[in-house]
């Protein structure tokens, strides 16, 4: 019996099928996931390029602040030099000589502002409450980027709804078609009827290639929003719940209070009238005197190519070393203005930083207040829906009744199939409206934004 040699040629081969087939099926897997609503959020809050914007913005505040602490402290520099002098000179009047001298210096000194006005101390409270508004606005950028992943999860979710009810609808068109072929072979409707039902099926197979569509436009706008590939790309379908009274908000004003006390653009609003005052103390330091000190420890050598008696290099540069102490006082007498205006204009800003935080307040009312309108409406809308859907069900099945046994045409039955749709639509539309409304309320009083 003959036995097969695997050669080492063909053990490659096999490494290499095995290794491709591992990858196809890595692959498939990949194309397979299906994203979470938390993991769709996650991924847009780490990878938006306004959230990295923002982030790179409170890295750049935090060097601010570190900057800021920095002008409490001395500057030391250090300053050294060379000069050479060639040719001739006169050393006493008509006297002159050719002579070539080098003198080098060098020393260390340190600089302190002693007083400016307090500016730096307002310098480095404004550095720290920019960085605090910032992380702030951040935190605000994070929310909308939230409630904008939830609304496009939902338009997902929604129009896969759609899709579902147009599917059911060719499978039903299907039925009916081959339902009329049937009572056309025994004699009980005409061949019309066919031709009838036959269009009422490709209107259906239309209607499910534009639910088809939309789920897909759909799925392409949460891709972009999370910027990742559309290609594979498919979500978590999950149910949605279906309102209630229990998920109603009853009263507007504890979502107010809880916002006003809350928001982050509330937060900022406040943190930039903080702002604008410290601003305007920075602008009066131009009014005080400035006070500074110094110290300098500095030393020389200088040589030249006519005297022979000139002490070594080192030595003179220990010999001539001295120290030097100097303080400064500016006082601002006439700044031409600067000062008057600066301080004025600072004070404007005040003002505008105070109407600025009215209007937030007015913004956020006037948009909890319609939400919570809105909500109140798409609750009732849905309840609407569904009772016109239930009695629309009733009808379409009291017409599919008279339809069989021949009291009801195929144009009157199909009428009644479209109002069916129809409500079955609106009842879809009221209830993803609803849900998104509500999370809306959930959004400004605090709560995880979820669907499940």
């Amino acid at each position: 019996m003959m036995k097969m040699k695997i050669t080492t040629n063909t053990t490659s081969i096999m490494k290499q099928c095995i290794f491709a087939i591992a990858l196809l099926v890595g692959l498939s897997v990949s194309a397979q996931k299906k994203w979470t609503l938390q993991e769709c959020v996650n991924h847009a809050l780490e990878n938006n390029i306004t959230v990295r914007q923002g982030q790179n913005t409170i890295l750049i505040n935090e060097q601010d602040v570190v900057a800021a602490k920095g002008n409490f402290l001395p500057s030391v520099s250090g300053n050294a030099g060379h000069v050479l002098s060639l040719g001739n000179r006169e050393l006493f009047p008509g006297q002159f000589v050719d002579r070539t001298d080098n003198s080098t210096f060098i020393s260390v000194g340190a600089n302190q502002t002693i007083f400016n006005g307090f500016r730096n101390l307002n310098l480095k409270k404004q550095a720290q409450l920019t960085l605090e508004s910032n992380e702030l606005e951040l935190a605000r950028i994070k929310d909308d980027i939230s409630l904008n992943v939830v609304n496009a999860y939902l338009n997902v979710l929604f129009n896969k709804e759609n899709l579902e009810t147009a599917q059911a609808q060719v499978e039903f068109s299907k039925g009916q078609v081959d339902q009329v072929k049937e009572l056309v072979e025994v004699g009980s409707q005409a061949q019309v009827d066919v031709y009838d039902a036959e269009a009422t099926l490709a209107t259906d197979k239309q209607n499910q290639t534009t639910a088809e569509n939309n789920y897909n436009l759909a799925l392409l706008s949460l891709s972009q929003l999370l910027q990742i590939p559309f290609d594979g790309f498919e979500v978590d379908i999950i149910d949605v719940d279906t309102p209630s009274n229990n998920l109603l908000y009853n009263d507007v004003n504890p979502i107010l209070d809880y916002a006003f006390q809350n928001r982050n653009e509330i937060k900022v609003a406040e943190k930039n009238i903080e702002n604008a005052k410290v601003g305007t103390e920075i602008s009066k330091s131009g009014f005080y005197p400035t006070v500074t000190g110094g110290y300098t420890l500095g030393t020389n050598v200088f040589y030249t190519n006519l005297i022979d008696t000139e002490d070594a290099f080192f030595n003179q540069i220990n010999d001539q070393k001295s120290h030097r102490f100097n303080i400064n006082v500016n006082i601002p007498i006439f700044s031409r203005f600067q000062n008057k205006t600066a301080v004025a204009q600072s004070k404007i800003r005040e003002e505008n930083a105070l109407l600025n935080l009215e209007q937030q307040k007015l913004n956020l009312e006037s948009t909890i207040q319609r939400a919570f309108a809105d909500a109140k409406a798409a609750f009732n809308s849905y309840l609407a829906a569904k009772e016109s859907l239930e009695s629309q069900q009733l009808a379409f099945d009291n017409s599919q009744e008279r339809y069989n046994l021949g009291s009801m045409n195929a144009f009157n039955l199909e009428q009644a199939r479209i109002r069916l749709i129809n409500a079955q639509n609106s009842l879809t539309n009221a209830k993803y409206d609803f849900v998104f409304r509500t999370k809306v309320l959930d959004f400004f009083i605090g709560k995880p934004i979820t669907v499940d």
